[in-house]
């Protein structure tokens, strides 16, 4: 096995983890340099997918205050947004995102060359800025993933998965260890820093928009670990996905379409959102996810529709050119016909409890966006608050990691030499076929964990994957990327459902038919391994 030093190792290769390897990578103080590990290939992350926007509290935007984001924020999570992250987070989104702009980022800007902005979901005014039309997170990697290429100082791993972190005995973060799914070679990587980026779950449930890779990883790696996981029950679904299955997620159709005034409607052109909601088409996400999920419940259809029809041709074709030719290529001309939408698992508010720079309750270890719980989400996203909090945190754990002597460990004690021998053996069977195992898997969690709980639903769900846990051989070595990624898948689902059968009430995205009010007190989950893999509500 190959054995190597680094002085920050990261990740993940999204937005959170690139911006966080270029900042971290100006600082004068790093002997061994930085290691940036990606288990695909770098470029590929969900990231790639957040098409709306980034929320951007902008000081020339006059009509637009952190006062008033804040005050939005708050009320989407549905009472668990910490109110401390929130305003630093909105009050620093000005520096980042202009930060931003040094390292080749571009944001959309009208003739006067001013930033333009949107309007989304439950926002109060216009604040979310946009790249490429709506292809926000496609532009703001692809921009990042050009300058790390550049940087000799940053170290890229690719097709490498990372299957353990090496903590000793005092619960200290010494490195990671690593599995390059090309060689099927193992390597030991010492650093006194490693910062999760790895992303969120979508691929968790059957109909996701996020892509192969979302996998929660860097949740079972911190779970197994031992660090304390933070509302691990709640996840977004979005409303408005294209329902039509693609090879391993639905395309999403921005709730940006919604915010230049698509309007939801059954197969015969009625608009149906004024019985759920005063707002509308821009309610929260958990709202108008429920609403279209009970409309097709109650119509016995696999879908809703968009009508698009009323957003003028132009901006349609500048605003949403993506989003349009996708739909092209499925016969739907946006400009005149219907949108078919179905609501998919999108986005993760639980993870990693942290706090704004990312620190972990191990010593060492640092978590940034999607994996991260640090409350500024609460139960229940704000739309394109997911990239700003990326790149805020990022920035914060570089500027808090300049204080810090970033040498590779001298000394290992057993705890993680016991960790390295465990994959030191040679395994005897083939690899195996997991698509059947995660398919399976996929259909426990839509079905028992999903938009709508109770307590049989969740119960069932948590004996299903326990079953499928006994089915699966691989404990701890795996063959190949795919295995690891279904070890991983199992480990977090069961959390999933272990904290969602504990919160016994409805709150944002976790929503209970047998527990539909919300408890006058504000509490969150929190769950370690170390506490016997209970979840316990507090």
């Amino acid at each position: 096995m190959k054995y190597s030093n680094y002085s920050t190792i990261i990740v993940g290769s999204g937005i959170a983890g690139l911006y966080a390897a270029l900042k971290i990578e100006q600082q004068d103080d790093l002997p061994d340099g930085i290691l940036l590990i990606t288990k695909s290939n770098l470029g590929e992350s969900n990231s790639n997918y957040a098409q709306g926007g980034m929320v951007g509290v902008i000081k020339e935007n006059k009509k637009d205050s952190t006062s008033s984001h804040i005050s939005d924020t708050i009320k989407a999570g549905a009472g668990l947004s910490e109110f401390n992250t929130v305003k630093f987070i909105s009050e620093n989104s000005d520096k980042v995102i202009k930060d931003l702009l040094n390292f080749g980022v571009e944001f959309d800007r009208n003739e006067k060359g001013e930033f333009t902005y949107t309007l989304e979901a439950a926002h109060s005014v216009n604040r979310v800025l946009h790249s490429g039309g709506d292809a926000t997170g496609r532009m703001i990697e692809k921009a990042l993933c050009s300058q790390v290429k550049l940087n000799k100082n940053i170290d890229v791993y690719e097709q490498t998965v990372a299957v353990d972190l090496l903590v000793n005995s005092k619960s200290e973060c010494k490195g990671v260890l690593v599995f390059n799914d090309i060689t099927k070679e193992y390597e030991t990587i010492y650093s006194p820093v490693v910062i999760l980026a790895t992303g969120g779950i979508g691929q968790l449930y059957k109909y996701t928009t996020n892509p192969a890779g979302a996998t929660g990883d860097g949740l079972a790696l911190a779970y197994n670990a031992g660090a304390i996981m933070q509302d691990m029950e709640f996840v977004q679904f979005h409303p408005t996905a294209l329902a039509i299955d693609g090879d391993e997620n639905r395309f999403l159709i921005s709730e940006a379409v919604r915010g230049e005034g698509a309007k939801l409607v059954d197969a015969d052109g009625v608009e149906f959102m004024q019985n759920y909601d005063s707002r509308l088409e821009l309610a929260p996400r958990d709202i108008v996810t429920r609403a279209n999920y009970n409309e097709m419940q109650k119509n016995h259809t696999d879908c809703v529709y968009l009508n698009a029809t009323c957003i003028d041709t132009d901006k349609i074709k500048k605003r949403f050119p993506n989003i349009s030719k996708k739909c092209m290529e499925h016969g739907i001309d946006m400009v005149h016909d219907f949108i078919p939408v179905a609501p998919a698992a999108h986005y993760f508010m639980g993870g990693v409890k942290t706090n704004i720079e990312g620190k972990t309750s191990i010593e060492g270890l640092y978590a940034i966006g999607e994996v991260a719980s640090t409350g500024l989400h609460g139960g229940n996203r704000l739309a394109s608050n997911s990239l700003l909090e990326c790149v805020v945190c990022a920035y914060e754990v570089a500027d808090f990691l300049k204080n810090k002597k970033l040498d590779a460990p001298k000394q290992i004690d057993n705890e993680i030499k016991a960790t390295i021998s465990k994959y030191s053996e040679e395994l005897d069977s083939d690899e195996i076929d997991v698509k059947p195992f995660k398919e399976e898997l996929q259909n426990i969690m839509w079905n028992c964990v999903g938009i709508l709980r109770d307590e049989d639903s969740i119960s069932d769900g948590i004996e299903q994957l326990e079953a499928l846990e006994r089915k699966f051989s691989r404990k701890v070595c795996c063959l190949s990327r795919s295995e690891y990624e279904f070890r991983n898948m199992l480990t977090v689902a069961k959390i999933i459902a272990s904290c969602a059968l504990q919160r016994r009430e409805s709150r944002g995205a976790h929503y209970r038919t047998d527990y539909m009010q919300t408890n006058e007190e504000s509490v969150h989950s929190t769950v370690s391994k170390k506490e016997g893999e209970r979840c316990f509500v507090k």
